[in-house]
């Protein structure tokens, strides 16, 4: 080990290349970086180290599953093309939207300068994205018809709280308030093979989705059941549908909980607004947090929710984090419930 070299722990390695240690574990787990241990038997990254995994880092947040990077890796060309091409889709989608937001500025300028200064309104639409979805609705019990405002929609939202905090009840009233959304519940789970295909047997670009979305799932170590085909089918089944999932873990292990987790956050920042109930903590990896999500907080005090930033000592995250389990622990509990009466 060079004495000049700097080698980082697995902590600030990370921090370093902008991705979670559990990230680092999973990209030692496959074979695809190998840290430098001490005499102690630490985990450690030098320079080389570092340089392998912001590779690895980068091919993710091109979309890439960890069996592609690890073919990218050994100058297998195909999966980086494919790669390129939907990045450079996105890319030119954004610089659309970019160049039509310019425009708007343009005018808006123009006319301020003709004596013509511009409306609430058009300056509230410059500050948020345009295809932002704004729901409006009074609470359901236990918030005793308190009013909400959804804003701000991110393509990932994760809906989060302790058990009995209302949290099913708030999600089914997005999904009946949010326009095109729509509620998916547990009973896919519990959906035999051939029920979870059912739909996609008359929509063959369904089909293809789903089987496409799989593969890239396999790759990334989840295993095809019939709970994670029927999820699959519930999110790609509508463009123009919003799902909003009940307890998206339900009936999948911890290696496809973290493929679903990890196919979720590569759609992209052009993906349609996606909900997700969790209390799992390889769904919400607090420590992955990227700029396309949101968490939004039942508390367990029945105070209406809110969204939470996820960043340590932030209002709410400590109760995020109580909230989130190892996938072990959310299958030991799995069907229980908290029961409260009805307030007369």
């Amino acid at each position: 080990m060079s004495s000049s070299a700097r080698y980082l722990n697995p902590s600030d390695a990370a921090e370093r290349l902008g991705i979670s240690p559990k990230a680092l574990r999973l990209y030692e787990q496959r074979g695809l970086i190998a840290p430098v241990r001490t005499a102690a038997g630490w985990r450690t990254y030098g320079p080389v180290e570092m340089a392998r995994a912001g590779e690895i880092a980068a091919l993710r947040a091109l979309g890439l599953s960890l069996a592609q990077v690890a073919r990218v890796l050994k100058r297998e060309a195909q999966d980086l093309a494919t790669a390129l091409a939907t990045h450079q889709a996105r890319l030119e989608t954004e610089a659309r939207r970019i160049a039509e937001t310019v425009e708007k500025v343009r005018n808006l300028r123009a006319g301020l300068a003709a004596g013509e200064p511009p409306r609430l309104h058009e300056l509230t639409r410059l500050a948020r994205p345009a295809a932002e979805i704004v729901a409006a609705f009074d609470l359901p019990w236990p918030w005793c018809g308190e009013r909400f405002e959804l804003r701000d929609i991110r393509p990932l939202n994760y809906v989060i709280g302790p058990l009995g905090s209302g949290k099913t009840r708030f999600a089914r009233a997005i999904a009946e308030h949010l326009p095109g959304a729509v509620f998916v519940d547990l009973d896919r789970a519990a959906n035999d093979a051939a029920e979870a295909r059912a739909p996609m047997e008359t929509d063959p670009a369904l089909k293809q989705r789903v089987e496409q979305a799989l593969a890239w799932l396999v790759e990334e170590g989840a295993a095809v059941t019939p709970a994670l085909i029927a999820l699959l089918v519930a999110i790609e089944a509508d463009a123009a549908r919003i799902p909003v999932v009940d307890m998206i873990e339900q009936g999948l292990d911890q290696p496809s909980q973290e493929a679903i987790s990890a196919y979720l956050r590569n759609r992209g920042p052009g993906a349609r607004p996606l909900f997700i109930m969790t209390r799992s903590s390889a769904i919400l990896d607090l420590g992955a947090i990227g700029p396309d999500e949101a968490i939004i907080l039942c508390p367990a005090n029945h105070n209406p929710p809110s969204r939470v930033a996820p960043i340590p000592g932030a209002p709410g995250y400590e109760a995020v984090a109580t909230c989130l389990a190892a996938p072990d622990v959310r299958a030991r509990t799995e069907g229980v419930i908290a029961w409260r009466p009805q307030v007369a």
